[in-house]
């Protein structure tokens, strides 16, 4: 999991995020993904509403976006392309507790470099 220093946790950073960011729907989560201005590591937020299921459902899903997240950052900084600024909050769905882990990891990863290219493409 990611240390408390890199998440995002008060609402005011979500809402930035969904306002100003790049969203990249996929099957199994949505990525919105903002660009910040400095090379510090990226920073995570997780959320997932009332629509997938009840607390204990919605804490699973949550858990499951945690670990897909925490495996693809690990990955990606072992190979030396670490994702470094920018701000991803990653939404739950209800297709998020059918994936498949790996499926998820996959979502993830073509989720941030779609998000990426166009959050630097805007103004």
């Amino acid at each position: 999991m990611a240390s408390p220093g890199i998440r995002l946790k008060r609402r005011a950073e979500f809402l930035r995020v969904a306002a100003k960011g790049a969203k990249a729907p996929m099957p199994g989560m949505v990525l919105q993904c903002l660009p910040r201005e400095d090379d510090s590591p990226a920073r995570l937020g997780f959320t997932v509403t009332k629509k997938v299921g009840n607390s204990v459902v919605r804490n699973r899903t949550r858990r499951k976006l945690r670990e897909a997240a925490r495996l693809l950052l690990r990955d990606r900084a072992l190979a030396g392309e670490p994702i470094t600024g920018m701000d991803l909050v990653l939404i739950g769905r209800d297709g998020t507790r059918r994936r498949s882990l790996p499926a998820l990891m996959d979502d993830l990863d073509r989720a941030i470099k779609r998000a990426s290219r166009a959050a630097a493409s805007r103004p």
